[in-house]
C-alpha cells in the first residue's frame, strides 16, 4: 500500500469513535493494510477483536467518509494531516504511550520545536498570574524554546502572546476541530499562531468544542514538551491534568509557587508539596532541562546528525550516572572516541554530565508522584 493510500485511510480511521492507537494497530496487523481494514466486512471485523459498538460506528462512518477524496480536500484549506509514520510527527510526541495516529495542523511544526516547553494555568488568571506567564513565555522564547499550551483564556493565552511578542514560536494545542476559534474572541490569536507557530489536534476537522475533548488534549501539550510549567491552578484546575500526564510520560512538572490565600494558586502549591520543581525565574527551567545554550544545541544537531555510536552510547545510559570508563569498556571504542561523542551529545540535549567523568541521559524518567487531579478549570 502506497504512503498516500495508507495517510487517507489513518485519516478515515481516526474519524470514527472508539478506534483509537490500539485498535488501530490491531487492525492493521490482522487486516495487512488500513484500507484492507476499512473495506472488511462485519464479521471479518468482529474476528479481529472490534466489539460490536466500533463495528457499528465504522460502518456508519463508511457512508459519509471517502478517504482519499477527504484528505484532498483538507490540503486544499491548508490543513496539514501528520501521521505517526511520517518524518515530521513530533519526535517528543511519539515517545509517549500510544501517541495520537494522526495529528491535524494548521501553520507549521518544525525541528525547532524539539526544545519546547508547556505553560499552562487557569482561566482565571490573576494580575500575578499574568505577569509570571509572560514574563516566563518571553523568556523561554528568546532563549529559542517553542512554548506551547491550550490557547484557553487566562494564562494559556498570555503565554502564547507574549511567545509571540518576542519573536519566537508557539504552538496552541486546541479541544476542537483546528478550523474552529475557541474561545471565539482568539481568532487573531490564532491566525498569529499559525503564522509563527502551529495549532494541532487530534480531533478532525469540524469538531466542535466539547468539556470532555480538553482533559485528553492535555496529554498532547506535556508530550510536544520538554517539560511543563504550572504557573496558577486551583485545586480542580485542568492544568493540573496536564501535569498528571507530564508525570506520566517522563517529563519534569515545574509549578510557580503562589499566595497562600489565593484559591488560584492551591494548586500549584501542592504541586511543589508533592515534589513538582519550584520555579522562580527563566533559569530554574532551563537549568533542569539543559536548555541554556539551545542555540548551540540546534546548531549542533545541525551539523552533526545522530550516528551509530551515540545510538550505542543511549542504549548504555540512563538516569543513574554511568562512569566514562564503563563506557569504553562495554563498547570497546577509543576514549577520544567515547568522550568527543558525548560532548557533542550534551550539545544536542540528550546527555548532562552528572560528575565530572559519567553521564546520565538528559530527559531522565521520573516516576508519577502525583496523585490524579480533578477535572474542571
Amino acid at each position: 500500500m502506497d504512503q498516500p493510500d495508507h495517510r487517507a485511510y489513518l485519516f478515515a480511521f481516526s474519524r470514527v469513535k472508539g478506534i483509537g492507537p490500539v485498535r488501530l494497530r490491531l487492525l492493521q496487523s490482522r487486516f495487512g493494510s488500513l484500507a484492507a481494514a476499512w473495506n472488511a466486512d462485519p464479521q471479518a471485523l468482529f474476528t479481529s477483536g472490534l466489539d460490536q459498538k466500533s463495528i457499528a460506528a465504522l460502518l456508519e462512518a463508511r457512508k459519509s467518509i471517502q478517504p482519499q477524496e477527504d484528505l484532498q480536500s483538507l490540503t486544499e484549506r491548508d490543513i496539514q494531516v501528520i501521521t505517526w509514520d511520517d518524518a515530521d510527527y513530533p519526535k517528543l510526541l511519539k515517545e509517549i504511550n500510544d501517541p495520537p495516529p494522526v495529528l491535524y495542523v494548521r501553520g507549521h511544526l518544525t525541528s525547532a520545536d524539539a526544545w519546547a516547553i508547556g505553560l499552562v494555568g487557569t482561566r482565571r488568571a490573576t494580575v500575578y498570574g499574568r505577569e509570571v506567564a509572560e514574563t516566563l513565555a518571553t523568556e523561554l522564547a528568546r532563549n529559542g524554546i517553542t512554548i506551547v499550551s491550550g490557547m484557553a483564556r487566562g494564562i494559556d493565552a498570555y503565554a502564547h502572546q507574549a511567545a509571540l511578542q518576542a519573536g519566537g514560536r508557539t504552538i496552541a494545542v486546541l479541544g476542537c476541530g483546528v478550523d474552529i476559534v475557541y474561545p471565539p474572541e482568539h481568532r487573531k490569536l490564532a491566525q498569529q499562531i499559525v503564522e509563527h507557530g502551529a495549532l494541532v489536534s487530534d480531533y478532525p476537522p469540524g469538531t466542535q468544542p466539547d468539556s470532555q475533548n480538553f482533559p485528553p488534549r492535555n496529554r498532547i501539550i506535556s508530550g510536544m514538551s520538554m517539560g511543563v510549567v504550572v504557573i496558577e491552578a486551583d485545586e480542580r484546575s485542568g492544568a493540573l491534568i496536564t501535569s498528571e500526564f507530564a508525570a506520566e510520560q517522563g517529563r519534569e512538572v515545574f509549578a510557580v509557587p503562589g499566595n497562600i490565600f489565593n484559591r488560584s494558586s492551591k494548586g500549584t502549591n501542592q504541586l511543589i508539596q508533592k515534589g513538582a520543581k519550584l520555579v522562580t525565574n527563566v533559569n530554574d527551567v532551563l537549568e533542569e532541562l539543559n536548555l541554556s545554550m539551545v542555540a548551540s544545541h540546534k546548531e549542533a544537531q545541525e551539523v552533526a546528525p545522530e550516528n551509530d555510536v551515540e545510538r550505542l552510547l543511549m542504549s548504555h545510559l540512563s538516569h543513574e550516572p554511568t562512569p566514562t570508563d564503563d563506557l569504553v569498556n562495554a563498547l570497546k571504542l577509543p576514549t577520544e572516541i567515547i568522550t568527543s561523542t558525548l560532548a557533542l551529545m550534551e550539545l544536542k540535549g540528550m546527555v548532562r554530565q552528572a560528575t565530572g567523568t559519567s553521564y546520565v541521559v538528559a530527559r531522565e524518567e521520573r516516576a508519577p508522584y502525583l496523585q490524579k487531579p480533578y477535572e474542571g478549570d
